[in-house]
């Protein structure tokens, strides 16, 4: 899933009153064992199974359709559970919500069994309409779900999202009995089985919205504590803004008895100094992340708590092409060619991130972009004096909006000084926390911005869907008409063969134009305490915690 927050390293926003929560915690446990105040807080939470965790940010929202960063995701997969999840190992569908599902001759219709006995949190029994009334919410025009285009492999979905269709009983997803969702599709989706494993597929109790009236409109209260209602393994017992999130098990889960962890909590740790510094002091039993200039010491000295694993994921820069000068794509692509990628990955990251040509990651499901970017810095100043700006003269500063946190602003001054050795252009940096840096995207309120996007599933859709004309993810302004009838037709091809060489036509098209520029791509360096089992390296990032366990 997903996401447009996700990134390597948490931001720098200093957290007043971040430090204290461990030891609040501490002191609970203390209460509970006497012995527990001689230890740290992550010892002493082995004997309650309490997971202490770092996420990075502190939520914006905990509301499956409207949630988009990878952090708030992460806080999600506790809470809430689709039809599948995906399993860390194979990155494939695995049974979830439902036992088992079946799929017609033609691939239009997908039959998903629910398991007998499902229940909300709140005890109310969890039906298939529950699903149904859950994707007829985020598909309302209303809501604006940026995520709604996940949904709309479904017959009539995008027309419904797009206020053509009025009546939902049109959309092609029924529940024929309790424990039966039917999904009629418009087009074959191979990749379905994954799709209803992200958060906007995930239920979301149809009484306990209409009770907020929350329907159609976002950002009510039904998302706080002793309000929210899941059908995750865990429970949202507290949520301290810029604190903690709490979550305790949920014993009305239909898997409740193989649940070993009691608790999780998670910290919204934006510094990733502070957070080392919270691991080395045993406060925490996994990181978010970890500093790079820490990398190489921990892994020398304890490398049984370091781990690096594999992540779907892309960093680019995002053009707003609506913006003078960004609406010229020459320059656009001078900018792009400039940039020494292979420099960037070999000496400000450290090795530790591979240097990306291509938007979409190499072996995605398969695929392998043969469209590339390479620097040609003749081609560059070229490119940047047809436009009219020979040497960088008469070009204003670029201002360029950069998530503050450790990674991202080593790289863009980087780059920075590339730009201004080769083409003469001067660059600003404006350091922002990340839901000002998300929201600026959003409404199109910026230049030039640093961006990254986690992949849902393992499919190259999953990234070049991104950038149809009026995609809800689709951050640049930018529309092509000759790019979106690639992607719908790779949407039409049957032949998996056939349709991955659309999606090479698609992201050669995209290459050209340069709405976005490709940067690095993604991997989850982290620290881990050695008490952590079920902690399974996932290549799309999604940790079943039902599997974690604590051990001494």
């Amino acid at each position: 899933m997903v996401t447009e927050a996700a990134a390597p390293a948490p931001n720098g926003r200093p957290r007043g009153r971040r430090r204290l929560a461990p030891l609040v915690l501490l002191a609970a446990l203390a209460l509970l064992g006497g012995c527990a105040r001689n230890k740290s807080a992550a010892s002493a939470a082995i004997d309650s199974q309490t997971l202490l965790l770092g996420n990075g940010a502190d939520p914006e929202d905990l509301d499956p359709q409207i949630v988009t960063a990878y952090t708030d995701q992460n806080i999600l997969l506790a809470l809430f559970e689709g039809l599948t999840a995906i399993d860390e190992t194979t990155s494939l569908a695995v049974p979830a919500a439902a036992e088992s599902w079946d799929v017609s001759t033609d691939g239009l219709v997908w039959t998903f069994h629910l398991r007998e006995g499902l229940h909300w949190s709140n005890g109310e029994r969890l039906t298939a309409d529950d699903f149904v009334q859950s994707w007829r919410r985020i598909l309302t025009p209303q809501l604006g779900a940026e995520y709604a285009n996940l949904l709309y492999p479904i017959r009539n979905a995008e027309a419904f999202n797009q206020g053509t269709i009025f009546d939902p009983n049109e959309l092609g997803a029924s529940a024929p009995d309790e424990r039966t969702v039917r999904v009629v599709l418009a087009r074959p989706t191979p990749y379905m089985a994954a799709l209803v494993a992200q958060p906007p597929w995930f239920p979301i109790n149809p009484r306990v919205l209409e009770r907020f009236g929350a329907m159609a409109r976002r950002g009510t209260a039904w998302t706080r504590p002793g309000n929210l209602v899941g059908n995750g393994p865990f429970g949202l017992s507290e949520w301290q803004p810029n604190a903690r999130v709490l979550v305790g098990k949920n014993l009305n889960y239909w898997n409740a008895d193989k649940v070993t962890l009691q608790q999780i909590v998670f910290y919204p740790t934006e510094n990733p100094e502070t957070e080392e510094r919270d691991f080395r002091a045993g406060q925490l039993h996994v990181t978010y992340s970890i500093p790079l200039s820490k990398i190489a010491a921990y892994r020398r000295d304890s490398p049984e708590s370091v781990r690096a694993d594999p992540f779907l994921q892309t960093f680019f820069l995002r053009f707003n092409v609506q913006h003078p000068p960004m609406d010229d794509v020459r320059v656009r692509r001078a900018l792009s060619l400039s940039i020494d990628r292979d420099t960037l990955a070999r000496t400000v990251l450290s090795g530790g991130y591979p240097a990306a040509h291509a938007i979409t990651p190499p072996g995605t499901g398969g695929y392998t972009a043969r469209a590339r970017v390479d620097t040609d810095t003749g081609l560059a100043r070229q490119l940047l004096a047809e436009a009219g700006f020979p040497g960088g003269k008469g070009l204003p500063p670029i201002d360029v909006q950069v998530r503050n946190d450790e990674v991202q602003p080593l790289v863009m001054e980087a780059i920075q000084a590339m730009w201004r050795k080769e083409l003469g252009v001067k660059v600003t940096l404006s350091k922002l926390e990340q839901k000002t840096w998300v929201q600026n995207q959003q409404t199109l309120n910026y230049t030039l911005s640093t961006a990254g996007w986690a992949g849902d599933f393992l499919d190259p859709v999953t990234f070049l869907d991104l950038f149809v004309s009026g995609g809800g993810n689709n951050w640049t302004g930018w529309a092509d008409a000759d790019y979106d009838h690639l992607i719908s037709q790779a949407a039409r091809t049957r032949d998996p063969a056939a349709r991955l060489e659309v999606f090479q036509r698609a992201e050669a098209l995209l290459l050209e134009k340069g709405p976005v520029a490709p940067l690095y791509y993604g991997a989850h360096t982290y620290l881990i305490s050695p008490a952590v089992s079920g902690w399974t390296p996932a290549l799309l990032g999604y940790h079943r915690y039902a599997n974690v366990r604590l051990s001494k």
